[in-house]
């Protein structure tokens, strides 16, 4: 079967559309979208034809092109905040494997910038490929001021976000925070530094509320360096200042590679993990277990937090009850790098 005009489907110089399909059947266009999208009342010989015509020209129907017709796209919009570190990238992850198991796939669109228009032309884009829900990873605070203010119109959700409250799904930060405080408190610890990530970020603030809460229970001073990085490169530079002064016995790290380059910027001088410092960390990576000590730290359920993002935008989607938006918990994963003090400082006594 040849394309119209004589021009063979090797010839084309672009990817064939739905006009194309039907030139080459001898239909009309309107006839190739019914055939796309299972029509029942047409000839067995037109389908065929059109069938047959959009083998050879290896023609794939675009979702967004379906979507015209059926108004379902199955796809899932994804805003996500370019260079992201582990969170974001692995929650991406777990939602784009429950959106493929309930037959949808995720359209990730990334912002380089905390500004309206960065954000608004992302989401011009996701709109123009028919996305029927959208995930909001970009727990930045400027980046959800300016999602607050756009009018949204399809069902969507924030991860770890502090504002939205009826659209949040999030890991619960402040709790984990909190139990890895109180972890080293137990231990016996009563000099615990805090060293946080990046200011903006809605996990920052909500770690270090947990970190300041949990202090304050036992009654016991907090001690907080100056934000950073979610970088090993920012946990070492504050792991340089820490070791001179010697001051603290444990400390709660905003993330586990900001534990990494702590540890790191100890074991230079010859200072050990966890014998002259216990290390806490946050996430637990998949190299955490295999850190130099193992790192003891706070795993996010990230596969969990996806399979909520995408139970609740498809009970909006198909009109069914609403799915509960409660934090999933986090949880205290013990290895090697946090122990009981050398000398136990009970300065103060735990909580009654």
């Amino acid at each position: 079967m040849a394309y119209e005009g004589g021009t063979s489907p090797a010839g084309l110089r672009r990817a064939p559309n739905i006009r194309d399909v039907a030139a080459a059947a001898g239909v009309s266009h309107q006839t190739v979208s019914r055939v796309i999208n299972g029509h029942a009342n047409l000839r067995e010989t037109t389908r065929q034809r059109v069938l047959d015509a959009m083998e050879e020209l290896q023609f794939r129907p675009n979702r967004a092109a379906r979507a015209l017709v059926t108004k379902e796209s199955r796809i899932i919009g994804a805003l996500v905040a370019s260079g992201a570190e582990y969170g974001p990238t692995a929650t991406l992850q777990a939602v784009q494997t429950a959106a493929n198991a309930a037959g949808y796939v995720v359209d990730p669109a990334h912002i380089d910038k905390a500004d309206h228009r960065s954000i608004e032309a992302a989401l011009d884009r996701l709109m123009s490929h028919a996305v029927e829900g959208l995930v909001l990873l970009a727990p930045q605070s400027r980046t959800l001021e300016v999602i607050e203010k756009l009018s949204i119109r399809i069902p969507f959700v924030t991860v770890h976000s502090l504002h939205s409250e009826d659209h949040r799904m999030s890991v619960d930060q402040l709790a984990g925070a909190r139990l890895a405080t109180r972890h080293l408190l137990e231990l016996g610890h009563r000099r615990v530094v805090h060293v946080p990530g990046p200011e903006e970020w809605v996990e920052t603030e909500a770690r270090r509320q947990g970190y300041l809460e949990e202090m304050a229970e036992w009654g016991l001073e907090p001690a907080i360096v100056p934000a950073g990085e979610w970088t090993a490169d920012s946990g070492y530079r504050v792991g340089l200042e820490l070791r001179q002064e010697r001051r603290f016995s444990a400390v709660v790290c905003g993330n586990d590679h900001i534990a990494l380059g702590l540890v790191h910027a100890y074991a230079d001088v010859g200072l050990r993990v966890p014998e002259d410092l216990s290390v806490v960390g946050f996430d637990d990576v998949p190299e955490a277990a295999h850190f130099l000590p193992p790192l003891t730290t706070i795993r996010q359920d990230f596969p969990e937090l996806g399979r909520r993002c995408v139970a609740v935008l498809l009970a909006e989607l198909r009109g069914e009850a609403p799915v509960a938006m409660g934090d999933v918990a986090p949880r205290l994963i013990q290895r090697a790098s946090a122990v009981a003090p050398a000398v136990v400082p009970w300065a103060a006594a735990p909580p009654v």
